[in-house]
């Protein structure tokens, strides 16, 4: 792509959905062209990821901060469409994102209480805004892949877990070592990615997320996680894609009825609270919802001035 002459603006609004952080690009972004989104997230990466990084990795942005380019949508019955991005790639889906997308489309005036549609890569989503900042997110077609997978992993020893799909794909497991809880980052952000390394060599290089849980002080049905994410960034919120396949395992065990309520706890004690309904009980899909709010923190005008040496980012 041939370099600009000049600066670029552009326009973002940014929030959190309880802790993690979502910038969304509302103008300016790079011009992705027509056709469905999964097309356009690959011209993205393919033709533009220097704004990928740019918008989200420092010295704009941070290694926790998960971008959202706001699109025209390809599926006729869908009102947005949305490609999630990180600090080293893009993203399926990404819960706390759409709710963070919806609270931002409200704040700028762009949507009111009501019932929307969202075209993403990963197929449709459907979200609601409640007149009290609610904000349901139906996610998308969600299952466990694999039961109780062992992988071994050094100084640990063997460990099991789930391999399960909820718009990313995610290791869930409840063995782990160490308490979650904040003083525990560090420890807990190697563990998780040494977990990641030996199950991707265990044969499955699809997964890019790892869930730690441990029993949570309010007792059941809930829990608290720790989500280490694909550019080694811990989810500072219960994570909507992992949330979405923790229910997923849940169902398949027959731990959660339909419609029941789950409470999803993060690191840093912020929850979400999560259902599902069965969308094909013979192969273990589920259709979860989950259940959250968001809140604006800013609005700004990126400015991407190419005589910058760090105008593209710092990448990690």
């Amino acid at each position: 792509m041939t370099a600009s002459r000049g600066p670029i603006a552009i326009e973002v609004i940014d929030s959190h959905t309880a802790g993690e952080p979502t910038r969304l690009v509302i103008e300016g972004g790079p011009d992705l062209g027509t056709g469905p989104l999964a097309d356009r997230l690959e011209r993205f990466r393919e033709h533009f990821d220097r704004y990928r990084s740019a918008i989200v990795n420092e010295p704009r942005g941070s290694e926790a901060l998960v971008g959202a380019l706001l699109c025209t949508p390809h599926r006729a019955d869908c009102d947005f469409g949305v490609i999630f991005f990180n600090n080293v790639g893009f993203l399926g889906m990404c819960g706390h994102g759409t709710i963070g997308l919806i609270a931002s489309l409200a704040h700028a005036g762009r949507c009111t209480p009501g019932s929307f549609r969202i075209d993403t890569p990963v197929g449709l989503v459907n979200a609601r805004l409640h007149a009290d900042g609610r904000i349901d997110v139906e996610n998308v077609t969600s299952y466990r892949k694999a039961r109780q997978v062992r992988v071994p992993v050094g100084g640990v020893g063997s460990v099991r877990g789930d391999i399960a799909w909820g718009g990313n794909w995610f290791f869930l497991t409840h063995e782990q070592p160490l308490d979650i809880e904040p003083g525990n980052v560090a420890a807990l952000s190697e563990f998780a990615w040494q977990l990641r390394q030996a199950v991707n060599a265990a044969g499955f290089p699809e997964v890019d997320h790892v869930e730690l849980f441990a029993p949570s002080p309010g007792g059941a049905p809930r829990a608290r996680n720790f989500v280490l994410c694909p550019g080694g960034a811990y989810d500072r919120s219960p994570c909507g894609t992992g949330t979405s396949a923790k229910l997923a395992c849940l169902a398949a065990e027959g731990e959660l009825e339909e419609g029941e309520t789950w409470t999803q706890e993060s690191l840093i004690g912020s929850s979400f609270s999560a259902r599902y309904r069965w969308h094909a009980r013979d192969r273990g899909e589920i259709t979860p919802t989950i259940t959250g709010a968001a809140h604006v923190t800013g609005e700004a005008r990126l400015r991407l001035d190419p005589d910058d040496p760090f105008c593209w980012g710092i990448r990690p």
